[in-house]
């Protein structure tokens, strides 16, 4: 709550982030499917459920059938992410590089800039992984993402560190 992130995406499905917001009286909008993106005004933290909400059964993203249907990465919530992965600084939190969609998403956000000639005027992206993986940070890094990490021996506590330090970051003046 404290980073204060413009846009949160999430393949979560539960309603934890939003009730963090409520808990903290922040004011969010919560974006499930295209009904919902008239909504992102930029005034307000935008929660997107990249597969789906409970509140909305048609949006939920379960089977390996909608998996590979996400794969041609032309809904209206895969168009809004590639918007906005092109347009800001990245941070994902949470991602296997072991899943097929991710991976294949980072690819393409990496040759649209490729094409476009302008890949230097790219926004830094960057990906927290509880483990170092030099085979990992290769690929990211050849795509334009940054690996961080942050020692510890559990994944819960390597992240809260690595949030922490972000947070404390963030506040400071010099942000260094």
């Amino acid at each position: 709550m404290s980073l204060d992130f413009p846009i949160i995406y999430t393949t979560n499905y539960d309603r934890n982030l939003e009730v963090a917001f409520e808990i903290h009286g922040r004011p969010f909008v919560k974006v499930a499917n295209a009904k919902d993106l008239p909504k992102t005004t930029g005034e307000v933290t935008q929660i997107i459920k990249f597969h789906g909400d409970f509140d909305d059964d048609k949006s939920l993203v379960l089977a390996e059938t909608d998996y590979f249907e996400r794969l041609s990465f032309d809904s209206p919530l895969d168009v809004k992410f590639r918007a906005d992965a092109l347009g800001r600084t990245i941070l994902f939190i949470g991602y296997s590089m072991s899943d097929m969609n991710i991976r294949l998403l980072l690819h393409r956000l990496w040759q649209t800039w490729q094409r476009s000639g302008y890949e230097k005027s790219r926004p830094k992206s960057f990906i927290f992984m509880s483990q170092p993986s030099i085979v990992q940070e290769a690929v990211l890094g050849r795509w334009g993402i940054d690996m961080l990490t942050e020692e510890a021996d559990d994944p819960e506590d390597a992240l809260l560190a690595f949030l922490n330090e972000l947070k404390d970051r963030v506040g400071r003046p010099d942000g260094a």
